[in-house]
C-alpha cells in the first residue's frame, strides 16, 4: 500500500518534493502521503479479473493497470484523501494491525 500511494504521488507531482509518514493509533497503523498536486485521486472500479480478461499484448500492457487505489480500498480499513490547507493533499490508509 504505502508502495502504492508514494508512487501515485511521484506520478502526480514529477520531480517535485513529498512527504511520506506512517503512524500507529489503537491498533491500526496509517499511511499517509502528501503531494503538491490538488487534483482528486481517483482510480478504476474493482474489476472482475480473469486471465481471459487481460490483454497480455504487448502494445497494450500499460492497459491492464490502473486499480492501485481500488486494492488499496479493498485491503485498508479506511482510506481516503485529506485537502492540506497549505497546499497539495494528503492521501492516507488505515490498516488493522
Amino acid at each position: 500500500m504505502a508502495s502504492e500511494l508514494v508512487g501515485n504521488a511521484v506520478a502526480a507531482t514529477p520531480g517535485r518534493k513529498i512527504a511520506y509518514q506512517l503512524s500507529r493509533d489503537e491498533g491500526e497503523v496509517i499511511v499517509a502521503v502528501w503531494d503538491a498536486s490538488a487534483r482528486v485521486p481517483t482510480g478504476k472500479p474493482p474489476p472482475d479479473l480473469a486471465l481471459e480478461t487481460l490483454d497480455l499484448n504487448p502494445e497494450r500492457w500499460d492497459d491492464n493497470g490502473g486499480w492501485g487505489l481500488s486494492i488499496v480500498a479493498t485491503l485498508s480499513v479506511q482510506c481516503g484523501y485529506t485537502v492540506d490547507p497549505g497546499g497539495g493533499k494528503w492521501v492516507w490508509a488505515r490498516l488493522k494491525v
